[in-house]
């Protein structure tokens, strides 16, 4: 069965009012995701709990899909902005590169396996839609963004990694979250679960091993 795509949002709000108005759909949908679970959640509904006509929420989004995946969309956009400035920081503090991968590992853990604003079910509905183009998107900028940060860091035992290396690392990571939300499992939020996935990220970076020669930088290759 083919993978449908997910029509996004209709109209940017560029006004405070019309920003504000997303935000308040926004919250309506995450308080009808705890009180009655994905299955309960219609666009009528959130209609009437944001306290907004059906018509207005139809001028920004096609459907509720359309909704979760812009709320999924706007914090991974926030995750990757904090993580730009754990980079700029690493940069001028001469953060440990050790140090910076367990804040990544951790901002990651926090916004994608335990945050308390999007709770559960849109947690995992937002890993369900991890085949979309605009999360496939995002995680390749994250990669890029490791990649960057290391050379700007320019520290002798963390060089630039590889592409196999880099999309290992990042996509390891983000799978052992992802089942983790899946599964219920009580290792979210635990040191051990931390230090395994920093451990992983760290032998993989630090590159004790052969280098690849690839110079392809497109991400998206190594999907299949």
């Amino acid at each position: 069965m083919s993978i449908q795509p997910i029509e996004t949002m209709r109209k940017i709000p560029r006004q405070a009012r019309a920003r504000q108005t997303i935000a308040t759909i926004f919250e309506a949908t995450a308080q009808l995701l705890r009180q009655a679970g994905e299955a309960g959640l219609t666009t009528n509904r959130v209609a009437e709990r944001a306290g907004v006509s059906i018509g207005t929420l139809y001028q920004y989004f096609p459907s509720m899909d359309a909704v979760l995946l812009a709320m999924i969309t706007a914090e991974r956009e926030r995750v990757i902005a904090r993580q730009q400035a754990l980079i700029d920081a690493a940069i001028r503090e001469d953060t440990a590169p050790r140090e910076v991968i367990r804040l990544f590992i951790r901002s990651l853990i926090e916004s994608f396996g335990m945050a308390q604003h999007l709770h559960r079910p849109l947690l995992k509905r937002a890993w369900r839609l991890d085949h979309m183009p605009q999360v496939m998107e995002a995680t390749q900028q994250m990669a890029l963004r490791i990649r960057e940060g290391m050379a700007a860091r320019a520290h002798p035992d963390y060089p630039p990694p590889g592409d196999a290396a880099l999309f290992a690392a990042t996509r390891a990571v983000l799978g052992a979250i992802r089942a983790a939300v899946h599964e219920d499992s009580a290792l979210l939020g635990t040191a051990e679960f931390e230090d395994a996935l920093v451990a992983l990220s760290d032998a993989l970076l630090r590159q004790d091993y052969p280098a690849p020669h690839s110079t392809v930088t497109d991400f998206a290759k190594f999907r299949g």
